[in-house]
């Protein structure tokens, strides 16, 4: 079986995937109390209060999460800001886009941070923004956005406040309620190391509670799928991915095994070091300075007019590692993720990899088969 060095899906554990193997109905107690379970489990990955905070699972890939939470949060006589610094902040101001929700657009470099100063600056051009939206860690790049710093200065000015945190949460620390976020979002296929079928919103009781019929999608209603949840212990308002959510708890209990958040942060970022270094050493530049980088996944620079990426893609696959083509629009690039079930290990085989292939490369010019 391959390796997957992207930023999601990835790989997973063997108890995670043998998980999946049994069917489940979606009627009964069992389930619904297992949707509660991982509802309170990760407010407690989040650092977010029951009594503050609710979970709110909803079906579908990232995306759709992404979409409830502007759809729900952001009224119609809303304005939203927008600090984007790659595909899927943009992808943001495209879903403001088809929801008619003014937005206000602060867009960044794609190797450079969001930054508190250029948000609050908006803000004080901009006094008609009610909500706030940014990408924690933005996987165009891997560059890691400082939400701790933005978050609480922003949520001050009584805007409300959304991150993606997607391929973050889980293996990044983020203290939600300390944040004062109102919104995060991530899905199941990411750090918590489970398999795609459902995203999740960790949301503020009292910024949910002012959204009631705001929301422009039936399916996508954030207020309503809450309120299935809590008045039905656990029952979800449409069709659930049932095997998904159990892989996903057990990736869960998988995370409090290793040590919860820190212990994963510390193992992404022994990968990514080892990863970075290594590339450097073989003549490969990453695209984002070491001070930005996230953990998760690490873009590098073609080494050469010349580098072939499908060639050098397929000759890893052949290996076992499937990496990823880049997604920066003005540097010609790829990425490899350092989250799931990877380790130190695997890293210093997927280099010795690139070595040889580099090596034979750089020496001869001969194709590698």
């Amino acid at each position: 079986m391959p390796l997957l060095l992207t930023p999601g899906p990835l790989t997973t554990s063997p108890a995670v995937k043998r998980t999946m193997l049994i069917d489940h109905g979606t009627w009964d107690d069992e389930y619904k109390a297992l949707t509660e379970t991982v509802r309170q489990e990760l407010l407690s990955v989040a650092q977010a209060p029951a009594a503050d905070y609710t979970t709110i699972l909803m079906q579908g890939s990232g995306t759709f999460a992404v979409e409830a939470a502007l759809g729900t949060a952001v009224p119609q006589d809303g304005v939203l800001l927008i600090a984007m610094n790659g595909a899927y902040g943009r992808r943001m101001g495209q879903i403001a886009d088809y929801y008619n929700i003014v937005h206000v657009d602060l867009e960044f470099a794609e190797d450079e941070p969001v930054t508190r100063e250029k948000v609050l600056t908006v803000l004080d051009d901009h006094p008609e923004v009610t909500h706030f939206a940014t990408v924690h860690c933005e996987t165009t790049t891997g560059i890691l956005n400082p939400i701790d710093a933005i978050i609480p200065a922003v949520h001050a000015r009584g805007v409300v406040t959304i991150v993606d945190a997607m391929s973050s949460f889980g293996g990044v620390p983020i203290d939600t309620a300390a944040l004062g976020l109102d919104y995060l979002i991530s899905s199941s296929n990411k750090c918590i190391q489970g398999v795609p079928g459902f995203g999740f919103i960790i949301a503020n009781r009292t910024a949910l509670a002012r959204t009631e019929g705001n929301a422009r999608s039936l399916s996508l209603d954030l207020y309503d799928q809450n309120q299935s949840f809590d008045q039905q212990h656990g029952k979800w308002r449409f069709t659930s991915p049932t095997h998904v959510l159990y892989a996903f708890h057990q990736a869960l209990q998988e995370l409090a095994a290793e040590g919860g958040v820190p212990a994963r942060f510390a193992r992404y970022t022994r990968s990514e070091q080892q990863l970075r270094q290594g590339m450097l050493a073989l003549g490969y530049a990453p695209v984002i300075a070491e001070a930005d980088q996230s953990p998760i996944i690490t873009s590098f620079k073609y080494p050469s007019a010349a580098f072939d990426f499908h060639a050098f893609y397929a000759y890893l696959k052949d290996r076992g590692f499937i990496i990823y083509p880049g997604k920066v629009s003005t540097i010609d690039s790829f990425r490899i993720g350092n989250i799931g079930e990877v380790y130190t290990g695997d890293i210093q085989q997927l280099l010795r990899w690139i070595k040889t292939y580099s090596t034979v490369r750089v020496q001869s010019g001969r194709k590698i088969d």
